[in-house]
């Protein structure tokens, strides 16, 4: 649940018409809102720390990666990712994934509007931690040579093992703007899509288009295996149920070097995901 959120300030840019220059105008509003228009408006505030209600499994929590996560620790389940002082729990358990996955590191994206960096999600990247005994071939290696290594990252992809990337918002951000900005960066990325793909993508479009995502939404991207990747979307909880199912190993590949690849969305998630790494690898 959230504590109370104190009003914040928010600047909204608007191009002037006899002028190059933008106009500003200050106004107070009770939520953090971003919308992308002619007239951009954002909150320019510090996100609360940010609670959340975690579900409850009977099954053992494994605390491998418990040094690993290179944030700020809460407490001994939590981890905070200090950009957005948002929570992750060190372990969980998602719909459709068989075994507990392990928090190993978190980052946030940020959009930048007329110079102002604005914070619209933190992440974190959770793994099986098997995954660990595949990379025994980077053992020993620095954060920066493993950030820069994409066969480690192309080696985590590839695992059978799973992985799952939660994101949580900080700001209130409609369905078709979060789409269509994921789209964006997809499409680059598969040069030639197949009608399986393309499916696929028609699949994602309708899931988030649906829902309303409000500040405090969680999203799980959680990679089953490279072919098959399970959508999980709720409000400030972990979810029960399964959204959507994306079953096309290009689409699958594309997300996850949106996020983990040589040219990230979110260079502050990689660099944690590498320091975390390189610790579990010493």
């Amino acid at each position: 649940m959230f504590g109370t959120m104190a009003a914040s300030t928010t600047l909204c840019f608007s191009p002037s018409i006899n002028s190059s220059t933008f106009n500003f105008h200050k106004k107070k509003i009770s939520n953090s809102t971003l919308s992308f228009n002619n007239s951009h408006c954002f909150s320019l505030s510090s996100p609360s720390l940010m609670h959340f209600s975690m579900q409850s499994n009977s099954r053992r929590q494994p605390h491998f990666f418990a040094a690993a996560a290179s944030s700020s620790a809460a407490n001994a389940e939590y981890v905070v990712e200090p950009a957005t002082n948002v929570k992750f729990p060190k372990s969980l358990s998602l719909p459709g994934s068989a075994d507990y996955l392990v928090l190993l590191g978190t980052g946030y994206r940020e959009k930048v509007f007329a110079i102002i960096g604005v914070k619209v999600y933190a992440a974190g990247l959770y793994l099986n931690q098997t995954i660990i005994s595949e990379l025994n071939a980077w053992k020993g290696q620095s954060k920066d040579k493993i950030q820069g290594n994409s066969s480690l990252f192309k080696t985590i992809y590839q695992s059978s093992l799973e992985k799952s990337l939660q994101i949580i918002l900080v700001r209130d951000v409609d369905g078709k703007t979060f789409w269509g900005a994921l789209n964006d960066a997809i499409s680059p990325r598969i040069a030639e899509p197949t009608s399986v793909d393309e499916t696929a993508l028609s699949t994602l479009s309708r899931t988030f288009l649906n829902k309303p995502l409000k500040k405090g939404t969680f999203i799980f991207l959680t990679w089953v295996n490279p072919s098959k990747l399970l959508v999980s979307i709720s409000s400030n909880v972990v979810p029960s149920t399964v959204d959507a199912t994306i079953e096309s190993a290009n689409v699958s590949s594309a997300i996850f070097d949106v996020f983990l690849g040589d040219s990230p969305i979110s260079p502050s998630l990689k660099a944690s995901v590498a320091d975390g790494l390189s610790k579990v690898l010493k």
